[in-house]
């Protein structure tokens, strides 16, 4: 059975990612993308699905993780009866093929340690071929091949490979595992010590370009790496989490591929990437755009694969029991289909910020852009699947359709701001249309709140984002109104529900934990109608939230204190860094007001 959710740990070369569980099992791992099948796949079933355990034989009575720096190199220290023992891993910044390494190191005494290896290729399913090798072993299934070369004495027993050993203080083992595609040679193998210093000084080449200052820097900066890696860096696109199928509430349904990008959540990302001196990674994601959406731009997806993939077929994998019994595990989204008007909104923002960032102007990102604004006027009151791309029928949301306001207020300021060409005076009255139309349908006078949806009586925690895109101003009696009804119906032990799932909207049977990034929406909230106090509660509290290396799921449920939904998640992390920027900008704002002319 797989570790709860928050005794994970993250490794990543900036194309794929592994977890590694406080007791030292690899339990997830797909290579050679985010999105291939997994080799190890315990995560979402059993040991039998696939692992790398590398762990104490006797009993640990300590525990202490750490990433070395603002790295993803993770040192994970056992402290047993025998002694201390480190365990260093890591993926290096590929050349080729992807690599995963881990290193044994003795601190005190001398530790009994023990290495399984159970691989088990197309997600946990196939049991590969394995021979030995001058140094090592290789198995091979279909197009898949992993080189393991260690130092450690090996044997097989049950399809697995097991060995046990003893490290005393000053000792090292080393072991690499390397996919390559079967039909070719195995490459050369890596240096494990070279190769741990390269990964550590490309890490901290790139965290050095952080523009962030203030407080919170370990948080803000620890989610600035787990964004950063998770963008696939041959194309540009940014996965919106590492697994599938982690459950939104145990022993449910709603287990979805988040190994994807989404526009939305990719927009975010380059937001706040961009907002703490990430330029590059927003050229990288406009080209990604650019060629993903290539075609009519009247067929945009909300979601494709890291090369822009269009079809990403859903699919439910029986042989896999799921987390914690939580059925079924899928790959693929049916989200490619859906129709979500809001992603116009989240483009045209992201874009804007990383013009005022300074990103170089790019003629065929703007002309792309006025298509799709063209398109967007055709049928931005139309019902959609919106943000939480429900399963059941359509609806006129309110989120979306601010989000096409957004999309207009942003054209207008492109002409505005850098003199950019487009005919303003329409957008400008297609934006005032649609707040007009947004605060005559979509407000509830008998809630003093914003609605999900025109017409609706539902409160939805997205309703939050509208002083955030500065469709109303964070004081307007209508968005303190929308608040308060937020506070009043959808807060679970002071922690924001998305919606009521027992509305039946989106077509699921009810039942999901908090949301995270809507808990950070209400922090925003809080710090821009200067309830600082409030405010740095709250986020005190999500910090609390972070496991023992920062890393944040989906979701939580309060009252179990487990973290849930796929992990480590970019929403959430994305929400975290603006949160602290909000807070930051909000005392400063304060001390500003108080300091004397």
């Amino acid at each position: 059975m797989s570790e709860r959710i928050e005794e994970y740990a993250l490794l990543g070369d900036c194309q794929t990612a592994a977890l590694v569980s406080t007791r030292g099992s690899i339990d997830w791992l797909c290579l050679p993308r985010f999105d291939s099948d997994a080799c190890f796949a315990a995560l979402l079933g059993t040991a039998e699905n696939g692992r790398w355990q590398l762990t104490p034989q006797e009993e640990i009575l300590q525990v202490e993780r750490s990433y070395r720096g603002d790295s993803l190199v993770l040192d994970t220290v056992y402290q047993t009866r025998s002694g201390r023992v480190q365990v260093t891993d890591f993926m290096p910044l590929r050349s080729r093929v992807p690599d995963l390494v881990r290193i044994v190191r003795g601190l005190d005494g001398t530790v009994p340690m023990k290495m399984e290896l159970v691989v088990r290729l197309d997600m946990g399913l196939v049991i590969p071929w394995l021979r030995r090798v001058e140094d090592g072993l290789i198995t091979i299934a279909g197009p898949d091949a992993l080189h393991l070369q260690t130092d450690i004495e090996t044997h097989g027993t049950d399809h697995r490979t097991v060995a046990e050993f003893e490290i005393s203080a000053g000792e090292e083992r080393y072991s690499v595992l390397t996919w390559y595609p079967s039909h070719e040679t195995p490459p050369e193998p890596v240096d494990p010590v070279e190769s741990l210093e390269a990964t550590v000084k490309w890490w901290e080449d790139w965290s050095g370009r952080c523009t962030w200052e203030g407080e919170w820097r370990d948080a803000v900066m620890r989610s600035l790496v787990t964004l950063k890696a998770l963008t696939y860096s041959p194309t540009g696109g940014i996965t919106a989490a590492a697994t599938t199928s982690l459950p939104e509430y145990l022993g449910g349904n709603r287990n979805w591929d988040y190994r994807l990008c989404w526009l939305r959540d990719a927009a975010f990302t380059l937001h706040t990437l961009v907002s703490n001196g990430f330029t590059e990674e927003a050229c990288q994601w406009r080209d990604w755009l650019l060629r993903a959406v290539a075609g009519q731009p009247d067929m945009v997806q909300p979601v494709y694969g890291l090369a822009g993939e269009r079809r990403l077929m859903e699919l439910e994998l029986p042989w896999l029991p799921g987390y914690e019994n939580s059925q079924p595990v899928r790959t693929g989204n049916n989200a490619w289909q859906q129709k979500q008007n809001d992603v116009y909104g989240e483009i045209m923002d992201a874009l804007h910020k990383a013009r005022s960032m300074g990103l170089a102007a790019d003629g065929n990102a703007w002309s792309l852009q006025k298509k799709l604004l063209a398109d967007l006027e055709q049928f931005w009151d139309e019902p959609d699947e919106g943000v939480w791309e429900i399963r059941a029928e359509p609806q006129p949301f309110t989120y979306s359709r601010v989000m096409a306001w957004v999309a207009f207020d942003r054209a207008v300021r492109a002409v505005e701001d850098f003199g950019l060409d487009g005919p303003v005076e329409h957008w400008r009255s297609l934006r005032d249309l649609i707040h007009e139309t947004v605060c005559s349908t979509s407000y509830s006078a008998e809630k003093n709140a914003f609605t999900q949806a025109a017409g609706s009586d539902q409160l939805d925690a997205s309703l939050l984002v509208l002083p955030l895109t500065g469709f109303l101003p964070a004081t307007d009696p209508r968005v303190l109104g929308t608040v308060a009804a937020v506070e009043r119906e959808l807060l679970v032990d002071g922690y924001v529900l998305r919606y009521d799932t027992r509305s039946s909207v989106d077509g699921l049977p009810p039942g999901e934990g908090v949301f995270l990034m809507c808990t950070f929406w209400l922090v925003d909230n809080y710090a821009l109608q200067g309830r600082i106090a409030e405010a740095e509660q709250l986020f005190e509290r999500l910090l609390a939230v972070r496991n023992d290396v920062g890393l944040l799921a989906e979701e939580y449920d309060p009252r179990a204190s487990r973290l849930l939904g796929n992990f480590p998640q970019a929403f959430s992390h994305v929400s975290l860094v603006n949160s602290a920027m909000n807070l930051r900008q909000a005392r400063e704002s304060q001390r500003a007001s108080e300091s004397p002319e």
